[in-house]
């Protein structure tokens, strides 16, 4: 069995126009309710193998507050480029190079991407990804390549507003 958990990015600043895209930071608001999610997490037991961020600051700091509210060693986020704006083909390169003894794996990303990725494997597709929403999806397989012709579950999907 191998669970996917799909997380979007926490709200981010746009104050600073001299930043880059992947420079931009989070907001106080937007860590809040990342620790939000994070601690219903906590309370559902849901604690991944590995934690996989996108490059860009947002995304590695919602990674960051979700690997210390779940326990999960810091240094041991593993930094992808290819989930920074890579479409859904770079979300499924990394997903389906993922270490096969790894079972639950977290992905940190960015809309549109994360969202169409999602709606790859749900049934009831989902229009927006907001920020900092999470969606669990388990795989009846051993094979991360052969998610997408396994038998899938969702486990939920919940965003700061439904907490």
């Amino acid at each position: 069995m191998k669970t996917l958990i799909l997380v979007r990015h926490a709200k981010s600043s746009w104050l600073d126009p001299d930043l880059q895209d992947f420079e931009r930071p989070l907001l106080k608001k937007g860590e809040s309710r990342a620790n939000k999610v994070a601690a219903y997490l906590k309370e559902r037991q849901v604690f991944p193998d590995l934690i996989v961020s996108s490059h860009a600051v947002r995304a590695f700091e919602t990674a960051k507050i979700f690997a210390e509210g779940l326990g999960y060693p810091l240094h041991e986020i593993q930094v992808e480029s290819q989930v920074y704006f890579s479409g859904t083909s770079g979300l499924q390169e990394v997903v389906f190079g993922l270490p096969e003894e790894k079972n639950t794996v977290m992905m940190v990303g960015h809309n549109p991407a994360m969202t169409q990725f999602a709606n790859e494997f749900l049934e009831d597709k989902i229009e927006y990804l907001s920020t900092s929403a999470v969606v669990s999806i388990s795989f009846d397989t051993r094979k991360w390549e052969e998610i997408p012709l396994s038998i899938k579950k969702v486990n939920f999907i919940v965003n700061p507003k439904l907490l």
